[in-house]
């Protein structure tokens, strides 16, 4: 995995902007969008500045319609309510667009996720004496469940894609197939988990993620070591447009801004 890192280094390019990217590309001018904050933040600012220009980014702190020039430490950061289009109240933002289903893709992050994209920000190890404490739930759980569809990002390795999460934080397929419909959630749930190392997506008759695509310079065969579960491969496997000098440039301006 080193040497993948210095190959994509020698491109101009390094695996966290290459996933940054990739996940940017997931989003479309004129949809709504709900951002959680970190690596979603970065992509679907990203898009904004770049192929999506009228993607209406919304935080769950109330900011509709921000636009950030530098990248927002917290969904309570001055600059999204000083470049939102309409701040409105937390409540508002919850009950009249999320849960009543006026959001278009959701872009969450996570510290563990699974092969049908349930989702974990709680605690690694026992619940009652973790080994690590996380940030928690925020408003990821009402945004997998309630939103159209839902893109997640977070680097890839073993312990971060998982056999069994230590914790459900947020459901996204749940054990697969049906299972949202038995529940009546409203949205279709995780459709893409975009890495450092590939892009996986939802299979419409089991639920569960599969890879599609790895990126430039990585194997198959890295992409499977560095999953904790079997993962299932697609009968073809594309390679990772490589981000352009736009984008480049654009994510580099935000993110160092």
């Amino acid at each position: 995995m080193a040497e993948q890192s210095v190959d994509a280094e020698a491109r101009g390019w390094t695996r966290d902007e290459m996933m940054t990217v990739a996940a940017a590309r997931e989003l479309t001018s004129g949809t709504t969008c709900f951002v959680g904050i970190g690596l979603p933040s970065t992509a679907a600012n990203l898009a904004r500045a770049t192929h999506a220009p009228d993607v209406v980014l919304i935080y769950e702190s109330g900011c509709i319609g921000a636009k950030p020039d530098r990248l927002p430490p917290s969904i309570g950061d001055a600059i999204l309510s000083r470049t939102a289009d309409a701040v409105i109240s937390v409540p508002e933002i919850f009950a009249y667009w999320l849960q009543a289903g006026r959001i278009d893709v959701g872009f969450l992050g996570a510290a563990q996720v699974d092969r049908f994209g349930n989702i974990n920000t709680t605690v690694v190890g026992d619940y009652g004496s973790p080994t690590v404490r996380l940030p928690g739930a925020g408003g990821a759980p009402e945004i997998a469940t309630s939103c159209a569809r839902v893109i997640i990002t977070l680097r890839h390795s073993p312990r971060s894609l998982v056999e069994t999460l230590d914790f459900i934080t947020s459901v996204g397929q749940g054990d697969g197939r049906d299972y949202r419909a038995k529940l009546g959630l409203p949205g279709s749930g995780p459709q893409a988990i975009i890495t450092d190392l590939a892009v996986l997506r939802c299979d419409p008759e089991t639920s569960e993620f599969v890879l599609v695509s790895v990126h430039p310079g990585v194997e198959i065969a890295d992409v499977l070591a560095q999953t904790g579960w079997p993962l299932r491969v697609a009968d073809h496997v594309g390679v990772t447009t490589p981000p352009t000098h736009d984008e480049l440039r654009a994510l580099r301006n935000f993110v160092g801004a």
